[in-house]
């Protein structure tokens, strides 16, 4: 095995893994020799990610249909997969949801939802690998927060609280799991290029500015002045599945061009 296959024999699930952030590092951890499971609600969406990075890297792959917030739809996913691949090593809890809403329009409706999404749904997911982690002695957790999970942002403070709570989900566990071989931490992206940094230029454009004002609106928070790419973020997760990453920790990584220090 090669220093840039190192993940060959393990298996990474990604939730929200068939486009964006998700689907950057489902890709980057299958360059690495793991074995991917993709796991979201759009089942031909899934399908067409596992077959395409089957082809490109050589690896087993699945795609799981499965809704984060339901418990028992997770339990059944995830069973599935180990029924396909085995036990998991690696889980990336990337699937989430925004909501661009001032506080005092925010409904219990939205409310519930950001946090069963980004929060809940983070819980179930990690409920399932921990386990089997800990029996080897060996496991990877990375959730994906947001630098709205480091500090505040306006009109999204249900977003932000569910963000939080991953962020302090991210530590407490990474305090159990210490001794276990498990490292568990949290990456943290500003405006990334996908469809929810286009959904929050879309909010800007209806409420009244060109496209060009929006984009320098949400980009003019980053030193970096532009979005992050899905692949700088993916590139953070695969160095934390890195042997050399065995020590790292209850870590909390901006992925976010300086606009977070």
């Amino acid at each position: 095995m090669s220093d840039g296959r190192h993940l060959a024999g393990n298996l990474a699930v990604v939730t929200g893994g068939g486009r964006g952030i998700g689907a950057a590092i489902a890709e980057a951890l299958a360059e690495l020799g793991a074995g991917v499971a993709v796991l979201g609600r759009d089942a031909d969406e899934l399908r067409g990610r596992a077959a395409s990075i089957a082809e490109a890297h050589g690896v087993r792959t699945h795609a799981a249909v499965c809704d984060v917030t339901d418990e028992v739809a997770v339990q059944h996913a995830f069973s599935d997969i180990r029924a396909a691949l085995g036990e998991v090593h690696i889980l990336v809890n990337n699937a989430g949801q925004s909501a661009g809403v001032a506080f005092g329009d925010t409904t219990r409706e939205v409310w519930d939802r950001m946090l069963a999404v980004n929060l809940t749904g983070t819980f179930h997911c990690t409920q399932q690998v921990v386990p089997a982690m800990q029996a080897a002695k060996w496991g990877r957790i990375i959730n994906i927060a947001s630098t709205a999970g480091q500090k505040g942002y306006s009109h999204t403070a249900a977003y932000c609280a569910a963000k939080h709570g991953v962020v302090g989900l991210t530590r407490a566990l990474a305090m159990e799991t210490a001794r276990q071989g498990i490292t568990v931490n949290a990456v943290c992206p500003g405006y990334t290029d996908t469809d929810m940094a286009r959904s929050a230029i879309d909010n800007l454009v209806r409420a009244g500015r060109t496209e060009d004002d929006a984009l320098r609106a949400i980009t003019r928070v980053m030193p970096i002045d532009r979005l992050i790419r899905p692949e700088e973020v993916a590139s953070a997760v695969a160095w934390l599945c890195a042997p050399g990453a065995a020590a790292v920790t209850g870590q909390c990584i901006g992925v976010a061009g300086g606009e977070v220090m």
